[in-house]
């Protein structure tokens, strides 16, 4: 039998990014140090958080957009990107959701419970977002599209989704509209300045391993 069978067979030794399990994240974590060899935090980067990011959500959105009917597959383009949207910006806390009940131990250092809080500071102060975001606006787009999709698969409050807009923007405030390719693009230029940040700022390096350490368990 091949190593890679019995690897497979381990129990808790899952998928986390792509191809790469929970043991391959334990070895090569064991090789990170923040704040030093910015060509490994480039390959953290590459074979994790963009093997995660692909696999998981960049792609499923591409084949969504390349069926091109517009006749609804807006509404599981903006729910892949709002789930997408909690995920990026926890990983640059380097924080985890946990359900947090009446009567429960308190929340721990990095962990949260509240996603309103964490998708709302996404828009608000992460470029390219943050120069189309106000909080007012960020909030009103939580509940009225994030939470509206994801829970009821509607908008609500007069919003509306289009596939794109005539300028480049992502949301035209006035008319209450999402434009979900723009906003994809703006996804994908957040993550570009990512792949560009992590190998130099230690916080995020940081905050990275505490994310994917936790997806570990």
């Amino acid at each position: 039998m091949s190593g890679s069978s019995i690897t497979a067979n381990v129990p808790g030794d899952f998928f986390i990014a792509g191809k790469k399990k929970v043991s391959h994240w334990r070895a090569f974590e064991a090789t990170l140090t923040p704040g030093q060899d910015p060509d490994l935090w480039q390959r953290a980067f590459k074979e994790y958080f963009h093997a995660r990011l692909s696999h998981r959500y960049l792609k499923p959105i591409e084949a969504l957009q390349k069926i091109g009917s517009k006749s609804g597959e807006g509404f599981s383009i903006v729910a892949i990107q709002c789930s997408l949207i909690e995920f990026l910006e926890s990983t640059l806390k380097g924080i985890s959701y946990r359900h947090h009940r009446k009567g429960d131990p308190p929340l721990r250092q990095y962990e949260y419970s509240e996603s309103g809080r964490i998708f709302e500071s996404f828009l608000v102060q992460r470029t390219p977002f943050d120069r189309e975001f106000t909080p007012q606006l960020a909030h009103d787009f939580y509940v009225s599209v994030r939470c509206g999709v994801l829970h009821e698969a509607r908008t609500k409050n007069g919003w509306t989704i289009q596939a794109k807009s005539k300028t480049g923007q992502v949301i035209d405030a006035n008319l209450h509209t999402l434009y979900r390719d723009d906003f994809q693009a703006s996804l994908l230029a957040f993550v570009e300045w990512y792949e560009k940040a992590l190998p130099s700022d230690p916080a995020l390096q940081e905050a990275f391993v505490r994310k994917f350490n936790d997806l570990c368990v």
